[in-house]
């Protein structure tokens, strides 16, 4: 096994913060992975896929593991549905175009989201109506532990608004090597209501959309709004919308009668956190290398040598505006790394 030394990460994390790995290790495989784990000259692990989610504030003295396991196939499969299993190291929106290619729709609304496929469980990610969970069928984990494979099914992950067991009491317990999904063949059910994926198609024409063409219309308006990382170090959103009391969002709606807001089932209300921010000013505001993105404030950036501690500072600052504006806290959607 290659175990490297002192491996700076800067190409391993999207927001391009450079700490260094003083020890570091690419997993292609897993049994190569159980061997990893069994090993009691690195006690100490840091877990690494994407990269995509996450504020590195600090070198990291651990054993880096760069989860880098490939691999994707249909294992169930009836006349409507298919089963896929796609293995950790899958870049995210690489596997939402191979299930175009195959006709399979459940994927469309979370084009283009960065990262891997095995973080996607940890986050619960989700995008113009959807979240993963609603097309998630279970993922394999190996116990950090025992170096044994565990299943969890949709009810064992407890997925929440960008959050799962995976973040709560399952933290650093596990290792995400594979995630299975549920998607459709035919009579796909095609969601255009949230956010501008409906002005998008009218814009261009289309009447009957289709599994592709919603896709198509999510990755033009998320490059209109978002980064790419390739040229503007970013982490996507970097906050969660707030989600608030019926109490709390009348007391705020009443000051802030045109604020965008979103009534959810359970008698709560989102409030957009980049709208908060926004209000604030600090929209397309600059402060060194750390900045605020200029097309959408719900996204920190970094201009080039930026450090996580810098990015985290602004993200604080950010918090204790609009808490002090608004009465309203904003938490990080970003695993911060200190």
């Amino acid at each position: 096994m290659n175990i490297q030394e002192n491996i700076s990460l800067k190409p391993y994390n999207t927001f391009g913060i450079d700490v260094i790995a003083r020890s570091f290790v690419e997993i292609t495989g897993l049994l190569q992975l159980q061997k990893i784990l069994q090993l009691s000259s690195y006690p100490e692990r840091f877990i690494l896929s994407g990269g995509s989610n996450m504020l590195l504030t600090k070198d990291i003295e651990a054993l880096v593991l760069y989860i880098n396991l490939k691999g994707k196939s249909v294992v169930q499969e009836t006349e409507d549905n298919v089963i896929i299993k796609a293995m950790a190291g899958e870049n995210w929106h690489q596997l939402v175009l191979w299930s175009l290619e195959q006709g399979y729709g459940g994927l469309e609304n979370l084009s283009l989201i960065p990262g891997n496929t095995g973080t996607a469980p940890i986050q619960n990610i989700g995008a113009y109506g959807i979240e993963l969970k609603d097309v998630f069928v279970s993922c394999e984990a190996m116990d950090v532990a025992t170096q044994e494979l565990v299943e969890f099914s949709k009810e064992d992950c407890k997925f929440g608004y960008r959050d799962s067991i995976f973040k709560t009491t399952a933290k650093g317990k596990y290792i995400i090597t594979s995630v299975s999904l549920q998607l459709t063949k035919r009579d796909h059910k095609l969601l255009t209501f949230y956010g501008a994926i409906e002005e998008e198609l009218k814009a261009k024409g289309i009447v009957h959309p289709t599994i592709r063409t919603i896709s198509d219309a999510v990755i033009a308006i998320r490059k209109s709004k978002l980064p790419n990382p390739e040229e503007l170090g970013n982490s996507g959103s970097f906050f969660k919308n707030p989600v608030v009391s019926k109490k709390t969002f009348e007391a705020f709606l009443k000051k802030n009668p045109d604020a965008p807001h979103y009534a959810l089932e359970d008698g709560t209300y989102k409030i957009p956190a980049g709208w908060l921010i926004e209000q604030c000013g600090f929209k397309g505001k600059r402060f060194g290398d750390a900045g605020v993105h200029e097309k959408q404030a719900l996204v920190l950036v970094n201009y080039g040598n930026a450090s996580g501690e810098a990015i985290l500072e602004l993200a604080h600052n950010i918090q204790e505006t609009v808490q002090k504006q608004f009465k309203i806290k904003i938490l990080p959607e970003v695993n911060i790394i200190r």
